[in-house]
């Protein structure tokens, strides 16, 4: 299902999210790029204060040339000279001045050309005639966002009048007052008008208003050629952006896929065995996901393995004496038997439903082993006062055969804490001491030894017997499964799985236990040992 649905997207989802992650910072530095109101207030107020200075420059110049009058007399403007020179002045600039008269009236304006006894006017083409060819399509483009994103109703309407008067301008008013000023409006074709005043003065005397008018067509272009440039960055980033992002969508899902992928085919394996991608050299997480995803089919598979044989260990451990409890029942079932032979035969059976009934426990106890022992609590165990408990119960239990003894020792010194739980702890050594008991011959001995291999090294207990020891060959398969050979008195009585159980206890604890033959100097076999490394606790802190 999961290929089916992979076949059928024809995006990740992953990738889509990634992208969507990484492209909206870079939309949002877009949109910034294209609404640069505060931009564009600080360039209006810079080209306002420009125009303030030029015409505070310019007023001085009129003051100090065309004014009629002196010191101690009444001065006024000579309306020729202040013409004259603010034609000169204004015009190579390309503003528009306006100069007012004290009483409001208009006497001068640089759209208005001035030769000595005549006035000439240049009057504006037509509308519908190309003054100029037509501006480039990014222009266009740009003074469209720019009207669209303009906060233009903030600003008052711009009326050009026939014959204007001081009072159409209130920052005009504001100069013949003494005080600068300035305004900016919005005229009929969208473009700002700014507008600066400034008094015309001579000693201290305001004799006139002079207002300069310039429209926004610079800072038009300045902001169209800085949307243009960010627009560039913003295009540059984001294709780096999209590039970068499918880059480490591609890293992140196609190995993901990979690993989905194998892990359906290892679901839906029956014969063979796939294999998990090894992708563990990336060194990310997406390693480490792999790696763990590895030792979990290899634990898997090694689990499955295990099941199936024990299941076969099990079924053919089981075959056996269900085929002589059958053979029994059916012989014991035979007309004319002796009751000698029959009590024989039952005796035969009771002993294999007691070696079933035994063989069916241990193998239960050992299949709920591994859940057991996940959920067991650990803690410190005190190993001197567990083994001293169990020496002294087998003391007593082993005086009945044939006055077996059990000896322990202890030769390290406290603390005794053991890394694990008593009770599984318990259950091994309980084992160790059954088998030796099972090989101890009459009137013989059983050491339990407790020492430690260094300092802050496990506890080593060593259980000794004087039986006759173990065959070399058999000194690891003791250890699995189902494996018993013991003495014909004990036939039947033990299922094998002790020893198998023990190891597996002591694997989870991080401990050990092995066994090995006692000898003497000359080589003679003294009985078996068998070596227990228990992991010490941690001191606490």
């Amino acid at each position: 299902m999961r290929r089916r649905r992979s076949r059928e997207r024809r995006y990740s989802p992953l990738t889509r999210r990634i992208l969507l992650l990484n492209i909206v910072p870079v939309a949002l530095l877009t949109l910034g790029a294209v609404y640069l109101s505060a931009y564009e207030d600080e360039l209006l107020d810079a080209e306002l204060a420009s125009l303030l200075v030029q015409g505070e420059m310019v007023a001085a110049g009129i003051g100090e040339v065309a004014v009629v009058g002196g010191e101690a007399t009444i001065n006024r403007l000579d309306a020729d000279a202040a013409r004259q020179l603010l034609t000169r002045l204004v015009r190579p600039s390309g503003v528009r001045a306006r100069l007012f008269s004290e009483t409001g009236e208009l006497l001068a304006d640089s759209d208005i050309l001035i030769e000595v006894g005549r006035i000439h006017t240049v009057p504006l083409p037509p509308p519908e005639a190309p003054a100029t060819a037509a501006a480039p399509m990014t222009d266009r483009i740009g003074d469209w966002i720019a009207r669209q994103l303009s906060r233009a109703d903030r600003f008052p309407e711009y009326v050009e009048r026939p014959t204007p008067s001081v009072r159409d301008y209130p920052e005009a008013l504001s100069a013949l007052r003494g005080f600068n000023a300035s305004a900016v409006r919005i005229a009929s074709d969208g473009r700002l008008m700014l507008s600066a005043a400034v008094p015309v003065q001579r000693y201290k005397q305001v004799l006139g208003s002079l207002i300069l008018t310039r429209d926004n067509r610079a800072i038009a272009a300045s902001l169209r050629q800085v949307r243009f440039d960010m627009l560039i960055i913003a295009a540059a980033a984001l294709g780096i952006t999209v590039l970068l992002s499918l880059y480490l969508a591609g890293t992140i899902t196609h190995p993901i896929v990979r690993l989905a992928r194998a892990a359906d085919e290892v679901r839906l394996a029956r014969e063979s065995r796939p294999e998990i991608p090894d992708l563990g050299k990336r060194g990310d997480e997406i390693g480490d996901l792999n790696d763990a995803l590895r030792s979990m089919t290899d634990a898997l598979w090694q689990r499955i393995n295990t099941i199936e044989s024990f299941a076969a260990d099990v079924a053919h451990e089981l075959k056996n004496p269900l085929t002589s409890l059958r053979s029994a029942l059916e012989t014991a079932a035979r007309p004319g038997l002796d009751a000698e032979r029959r009590e024989k035969l039952m005796a035969i059976v009771m002993n294999d439903i007691n070696r079933l009934n035994r063989l069916i426990s241990d193998i239960s106890d050992a299949s709920r082993l591994d859940a057991e022992l996940m959920r067991g609590e650990v803690k410190p165990v005190d190993l001197r006062g567990l083994l001293a408990d169990m020496s002294e119960h087998y003391t007593a239990a082993a005086a009945q055969k044939a006055g077996v003894e059990v000896e322990f020792r202890v030769a390290a010194n406290p603390p005794f804490a053991a890394h694990g739980h008593d009770g599984r702890y318990g259950q091994v050594f309980r084992n160790v001491i059954d088998n030796a008991l099972s090989f101890s011959p009459p009137h013989s001995r059983i050491v339990v030894e407790l020492g430690r291999e260094r300092r802050g090294g496990p506890f080593v207990v060593t259980i000794d017997d004087e039986g006759s020891g173990i065959p070399e060959e058999n000194l690891e398969s003791i250890f699995e499964r189902f494996y018993s050979e013991r003495p014909s008195e004990h036939f039947g009585q033990h299922s094998g799985l002790g020893l198998s159980i023990c190891r597996q206890i002591m694997e989870t604890y991080g401990g050990s236990i092995s066994a090995t033959n006692r000898r003497a100097p000359d080589g003679r076999v003294l009985g078996a040992r068998f070596t227990i490394r228990v992991p010490a606790a941690r001191a606490r802190k």
